[in-house]
């Protein structure tokens, strides 16, 4: 049995900036958030008040976007509303074994490296799976899968709250769907992070139907509802 404290993911920003991501995390009071081109998440400690908000407010400067992820507090009323995203945070069971992990190998899988980023982000703008910068995968593990040399699907760790690793950037290329990339792609992931005992999770929006049917199948339980947020500072 993998154990890991559910409770964690109530903050999964905030825990990844005091823990494992602390060499990317910039800080002012009780704000952090991540250096730029890694990702734009930020984080307020605790139960937030004025001078939390302020303290983000001047460590980003302003103008600029917070995206705040799942946080439920929101900021003063001079903060501008950048988006609004309902979606779902899926986790492992700490009892369940990974089923044909087998399934996740083949030459075509590959580790991406720094010389990939390019065709990452190309991937990327044609998938659209979500947030993804210049040095995102400098988070962790990211996977690929190519079709006669080109990238057409990939996959990679991003939040690292204590004992658990967020499974993201999931996308696959239009032109190469449906032959069950994104599955052996986080089959792949789930095996290297159950291995280090810790459990993977994962964020999806709610209205990706596609993805909640696939993350079920391979094994994912919906833990809560969440509301992805970003502002403009004042």
């Amino acid at each position: 049995m993998v154990s890991g404290d559910v409770a964690v993911l109530d903050d999964p920003v905030g825990r990844s900036l005091r823990g494992h991501h602390a060499r990317f995390a910039r800080r002012l009071g009780r704000a952090a958030t991540y250096v730029p081109d890694v990702a734009t998440f930020s984080a307020v400690s605790g139960d937030p008040g004025p001078a939390a908000w302020a303290d983000l407010a001047r460590l980003l400067g302003p103008g600029e976007f917070a995206d705040m992820f799942s946080c439920p507090v929101i900021p003063p009323s001079d903060w501008e509303p950048a988006f609004v995203l309902e979606g779902r945070q899926m986790i492992w069971p700490g009892d369940r074994r990974l089923d044909h992990p087998d399934a996740a190998s083949g030459t075509d899988l590959v580790e991406l490296g720094a010389s990939d980023v390019p065709e990452m982000l190309d991937l990327v703008a044609r998938a659209r799976p979500g947030p993804f910068w210049p040095r995102t995968r400098e988070l962790g593990t990211y996977l690929g899968i190519r079709d006669n040399g080109r990238l057409v699907a990939m996959a990679g760790e991003r939040l690292r709250p204590p004992g658990w690793t967020e499974i993201s950037s999931v996308c696959t290329a239009p032109e190469a769907r449906g032959r069950g990339h994104a599955a052996r792609l986080v089959r792949a992931l789930a095996a290297r992070v159950l291995a280090r005992d810790e459990r993977p999770f994962l964020h999806v929006a709610e209205a990706n139907t596609a993805a909640l049917a696939l993350y079920d199948r391979l094994g994912f339980e919906s833990r809560k509802q969440v509301t992805f947020r970003g502002f403009r500072t004042p």
